[in-house]
């Protein structure tokens, strides 16, 4: 291991590779700020670039940085205008919007770009010591565990609503789950609620869906308030310090810490990736936190940006776990990857590691230089990103609406996806003018399928559902889901009855 270490030391810190990493992470940098080109698109263009290298150990560290590089530049377009072009940002949506909406939109990008830093460097270290380890334990999750995973993933939905909005965050859940039914699936090879449109037999976009939940209405919302339009940006065009206090270090330390670890474990576990990994980590420091706490989520709370942030760039890195140890794509992206690796005749497996040491290490140690990388390329450029806020509503909503239509037409390349998405975005505003929570129907469209599918599977395994009982591994992750449910209602109900036991006493010393 330390002759593969030394030998990947020597091999990405060549100029030429040194080269690559930064080449990477500027253009998945500038990729992953523009809504609706993610790192899927751009790995797919540059494969033939790569190819034409001639080094697959050069061609694999450039297309990596690219990967990691848009998984961190993609929180920019969320913080700013409330975009998220890429799925493992959404979360990173919920808290750093509005924080720039008050005129912290500095600090938050200052946040994000030192949680993603943190996660992605947390996760190349495990990476580098731990990868042949992890390569066995993630063999032991198959389809029936995936399943269970997807069901955390929707319990924890409580997370995703404010105080009194769970029974609409369960709606707006199932509503995502029905969006996910639309087109074909591992269950039938017909198309399926495509109400006739050729062009929804695939299903509904991620990108298109994504917009129109969270773009399109803040376009319509600033619109329809004229106070909002006529108004500069958040804090009324001026940007703030990209300070973070000493408290404010001490409260996401800890944060970023967990999801470091968390999220690299769930990215090891091939077909998880950086969306649940972010979703997961936001749901689980919502949970864990005071009741005080509780009530920022959503609000702008650091945590609630942080732990996204950390969670997807070490998801990031874990996902490579698979991929270079078992050959095993974790995600689309990585499934991409894999494709530019057999196009440069290298055959990733178990034996990557042993035959073509000097591509498995180099890789991996790249890591950690890109992340070094992007964190000084980011944290000087932030005042200069942040000055997008200082432009004037009523110039920036035109801006807002060109990147999501060409966000969506970019992705289908077809007319019909953009009345798609001013339908659903109109459906959305509504939506948002009833109080209803926007995240939990993305949330159930993007595990609803994966779920799907998983659990198709696993019942053509095991010809029933008794794989929910059989395998540890899946009860287990069920009975989690399940005290994910349970628990916040318990809390809830605890602590309704202590607030009308205080209101009796009050009322027995006032009678009194």
């Amino acid at each position: 291991m330390l002759e593969g270490i030394l030998l990947g030391l020597g091999t990405a810190l060549s100029f030429k590779n040194m080269l690559m990493v930064i080449a990477g992470c500027l253009i998945g940098t500038f990729i992953g700020m523009l809504p609706g080109l993610g790192p899927m698109s751009i790995i797919a263009i540059m494969i033939p670039i790569a190819i034409n290298l001639g080094d697959p150990s050069a061609a694999l560290i450039m297309l990596a940085g690219v990967y990691y590089g848009a998984i961190f530049g993609g929180s920019t377009s969320s913080i700013l205008i409330n975009a998220p072009g890429v799925a493992g940002t959404v979360a990173t949506s919920f808290d750093g919007y509005p924080m720039a909406q008050r005129g912290e939109a500095g600090k938050a990008l200052a946040i994000a770009a030192i949680a993603s830093f943190c996660g992605g460097t947390v996760g190349a270290i495990l990476l580098l010591g731990f990868a042949p380890a992890l390569a066995s334990v993630a063999l032991l999750f198959h389809s029936a565990e995936y399943f269970a995973l997807m069901v955390v993933g929707l319990s924890a939905i409580a997370a995703f609503a404010g105080t009194g909005k769970v029974a609409k965050a369960i709606i707006m859940t199932i509503v995502g789950l029905m969006m996910a039914t639309v087109g074909e699936s591992a269950l039938f090879n017909a198309p399926r609620f495509t109400m006739g449109i050729q062009d929804l037999q695939s299903g509904f976009s991620f990108i298109t869906l994504a917009m129109a939940m969270f773009a399109l209405p803040e376009a319509f919302h600033m619109v329809l308030d004229p106070r909002r339009s006529q108004a500069g940006g958040a804090g009324g065009g001026s940007i703030r310090s990209l300070m973070i206090s000493r408290q404010e270090a001490k409260q996401i330390a800890p944060v970023i810490g967990r999801q470091s670890i968390q999220g690299f474990l769930i990215g090891v576990m091939p077909g998880a990736g950086a969306t649940i990994a972010s979703f997961l980590g936001y749901a689980v420091e919502r949970n864990i936190s005071t009741a005080k706490e509780q009530e920022q989520f959503g609000k702008g709370s650091i945590k609630g940006l942080a732990a996204p942030e950390a969670a997807n760039n070490a998801a990031c890195t874990g996902s490579f776990v698979p991929l270079l140890t078992l050959g095993i794509p974790g995600s689309g992206t990585t499934a991409i990857l894999l494709g530019a690796l057999i196009a440069l005749n290298v055959a990733p497996g178990p034996r990557l590691m042993i035959d073509r040491p000097e591509i498995f290490w180099s890789v991996i140690i790249s890591m950690y230089i890109g992340n070094l990388v992007l964190l000084v390329l980011n944290l000087p450029l932030i005042p200069y990103i942040a000055k997008v806020l200082a432009i004037p509503r009523n110039y920036l909503i035109p801006f807002i609406l060109f990147f999501t239509l060409m966000g969506s037409y970019i992705g289908q390349n077809n007319e019909t996806e953009l009345l798609i998405l001013v339908g659903l975005g109109v459906f959305a505003t509504i939506l948002r003018f009833a109080d209803y929570p926007l995240a939990p129907l993305l949330i159930g469209f993007i595990l609803g399928g994966m779920m799907e599918d998983n659990f198709a599977r696993a019942v053509n395994i095991t010809d029933g559902v008794s794989f929910m009982w059989q395998r540890p591994g899946t009860l287990v992750l069920l009975l989690v889901g399940a005290a994910l449910l349970i628990i916040p209602a318990l809390r809830r109900r605890r602590a309704f009855a202590k607030e009308r036991a205080e209101a009796r006493r009050k009322g027995v010393a006032d009678g009194s």
